[in-house]
Parts: C-alpha cells; sequence; structure tokens
C-alpha cells in the first residue's frame, strides 16, 4: 500500500506517468476488437426491439409459483402470428409479448393465461401498441442522438477547438456502438427507457471527455514558445493528472447504477430498470476508458500533424539531445592545454642551483 500513497500527486506533478499516448496503438485494437464483436452480434442477432417501437401486444401476468413453461403452454392452442417472446420477471411475473393482435385473438390469449392460472382476466395486465405509434418513436428516438451529436459537435468547436471536437465525438460513437452492441449480445428490449440511457451515457462521456480536455488546453496554451515538451507529451501528463479524478467519478457513478442493475433488475425483477441500468452501467464504464484510452490518443494524432507541432517536436528532441551530447563530451580525456590553437609541449623544469653553505 506505499507505493500507492501519494499517487495522485506523483501523478499530478509528472513524478510518476503512465504512457497512454505512446501505447494508443494498444488501445486501439483492444477497442477494434469490441467494435468487432460489436458489428458481428448486430448483423447475426440484431436488436430486441420493444413494443413501443415495432408495435405489438404485451400481457403481464403475476402469480407466485408461475413459470415459462406454464405460460407458453397456455398459447399452444391459440394461432398467434409470429414467435411470441416470454420472459419471467422476478420471481413472481411472466411477459409475453406478440406482435399486433386482433381484438378477437387479444381476448383469447388474455382467457387462455386467466384460465391456465386460475386468476381474473382483469389482473392480467394488458398493452397494445400499434405499429405506427412505434414508428413515431423510433423517429423521434434518431432526430434526438443526432441532434444531440451536432449540438455536442459545435459547441465544443467553440469552447474548445475543432480537433477537439471531432475526437470527443469519435468517442462518443465508440462508447455508444459497443453499449449497442452488448445489448444485442445479451438480448434485453430496447425501450424508450433503453434511449433514455443512451443520451444520459453520451453525456457522461462527453463531461469525462471535457474534462481532460480541458486540462490538456491549460498544458499546451504556451506549449510552442516554452519547447520543453511535445503536444503528445503534453497530453500524456493532462491525462495522468485527471486520471486519479476520472477513477473515482467513475467508481461513485458505477456504485449506485450497478445496485439497480443487479438488485432492482436481477432480484425485484423491476424491467423498466433492467433497461436503464443496463445501458448506464456499460455506458459509464465505456465513457470512462475512452476519455482516457481513445479521446485524448485520437487528439494527439490529429495535433501532432500540424507543421506547427512537428517544428514543436523537433526542437524539443534537439533539446533533449544537447545535454546528452555534453555528457558524452565531458567523459572524454582531457587534451593538453593549448595556445594558439596548438598543443604545447612541456619539459621539465630547470629549477636554480642553490648554494652551499660556508
Amino acid at each position: 500500500m506505499s507505493k500507492f500513497a501519494g499517487l495522485g500527486g506523483r501523478l499530478y506533478r509528472g513524478e510518476t506517468s503512465v504512457d497512454f499516448i505512446g501505447k494508443r496503438r494498444r488501445w486501439y485494437a483492444f477497442s477494434g476488437i469490441l467494435i468487432v464483436a460489436s458489428g458481428i452480434a448486430l448483423s447475426f442477432q440484431g436488436l430486441h426491439l420493444g413494443i413501443e417501437f415495432k408495435g405489438g401486444s404485451a400481457f403481464t401476468v403475476t402469480k407466485t409459483g408461475i413459470s415459462i413453461v406454464d405460460a407458453r403452454s397456455a398459447l399452444d392452442s391459440i394461432k398467434i402470428p409470429g414467435e411470441p417472446i416470454i420472459q419471467k420477471l422476478g420471481s413472481n411475473k411472466v411477459r409475453i409479448q406478440t406482435d399486433a393482435l386482433s381484438n378477437e385473438i387479444s381476448n383469447q390469449v388474455q382467457d387462455a393465461l386467466a384460465s391456465k392460472f386460475g386468476i381474473s382476466v382483469d389482473s392480467i395486465d394488458t398493452q397494445t401498441v400499434g405499429p405506427s405509434w412505434g414508428k413515431e418513436i423510433t423517429r423521434k428516438a434518431l432526430y434526438g442522438l443526432f441532434g444531440f451529436l451536432i449540438v455536442v459537435l459545435l459547441y465544443l468547436a467553440m469552447a474548445f477547438e475543432p480537433k477537439m471536437a471531432i475526437a470527443a465525438i469519435i468517442s462518443v460513437i465508440h462508447d455508444l456502438f459497443i453499449t449497442v452492441g452488448i445489448y444485442a449480445i445479451v438480448g434485453f428490449d430496447v425501450t424508450p427507457a433503453t434511449v433514455i440511457g443512451f443520451l444520459t451515457i453520451l453525456g457522461y462521456s462527453l463531461y469525462d471527455t471535457v474534462v481532460v480536455f480541458d486540462k490538456i488546453r491549460e498544458n499546451t496554451r504556451t506549449i510552442t514558445s516554452t519547447s520543453r515538451m511535445t503536444y503528445s507529451q503534453a497530453a500524456n501528463l493532462a491525462v495522468n493528472q485527471t486520471l486519479v479524478r476520472s477513477i473515482n467519478t467513475s467508481i461513485i457513478a458505477l456504485l449506485p447504477v450497478g445496485s439497480i442493475l443487479f438488485v432492482g433488475a436481477g432480484l425485484l425483477g423491476a424491467g423498466t430498470l433492467k433497461d436503464l441500468s443496463l445501458a448506464l452501467f456499460i455506458g459509464l464504464a465505456a465513457g470512462t476508458y475512452s476519455s482516457i484510452f481513445i479521446a485524448t490518443p485520437i487528439l494527439a494524432t490529429l495535433r501532432e500533424q500540424e507543421p506547427a507541432m512537428q517544428a514543436l517536436a523537433k526542437r524539443v528532441a534537439a533539446r533533449n539531445a544537447a545535454p546528452v551530447a555534453a555528457a558524452v563530451r565531458s567523459t572524454e580525456s582531457p587534451s593538453a592545454k593549448t595556445e594558439g590553437g596548438k598543443n604545447q609541449k612541456r619539459g621539465p623544469r630547470n629549477q636554480p642551483k642553490k648554494k652551499g653553505r660556508r
């Protein structure tokens, strides 16, 4: 534990440093693996859209000891279009989701469930959503997402600089794509609560990235005049200076969201909490990762291509090489003193002879 004492202070002062920028290819490779896995999951499994987006009917039955097998057997005698999705919610709830049903078939489903579980038809929670309403919700969700990205891009370009805005948006898309891919792998339904979670994690991801970028701007304000470090070195110092803050903030945010996910959704069976908390949990973790390992390295790559930063890198390299050359010269054996540029050899010095005493 002693080596971790005062770690934040050493990172801030530059006494201890993690080379995030120099190892950027490792982080890019890891993110590439996650993106490819997400793309494969979306291509083969796709997203399980809730009835709010694609339309349909949902029947929720509450009874102690209820099971998915009993619910499926109750529907065997009814000709339901498509394949119904049956999910267990907690210990005493089952949710049956189907495509859009006519009133006649919907009544048959309710009667079959009530008869199978010995409950009244009125106790079955029934929800019906038309396909046109689902398309409208999908369109509004996409408008909200793209509008959010455009507004954030413009704000970052004005408040910071265009290349910071580009790096931040790339990291946000990175977080969103990975979160959507994990949703496809897990198979959770995408509901309006999920969309709210997506928009929330985008805001959190940008918050963490802006904190790092603000420190980079502070470190690089006079970088070209001092020539003490390159842009990548200054950016890496900024990440180290904000590292402890980013980790602490993320842990504090993940703890309550994890409680909602594992306790509220896992133990209590709250479906809405499950949709919202999973998106938040994955997004918070991905946002913290991207602000450190993706956004800043991308920004450094973009800025290092500028002629001014390339010239700065050459000056810094020359300045760092000068002490090394001086140290090498000092280790060489000293030459004889010269006068007029020529070596002067000195013979033995003649001393006057002493006269003897009388």
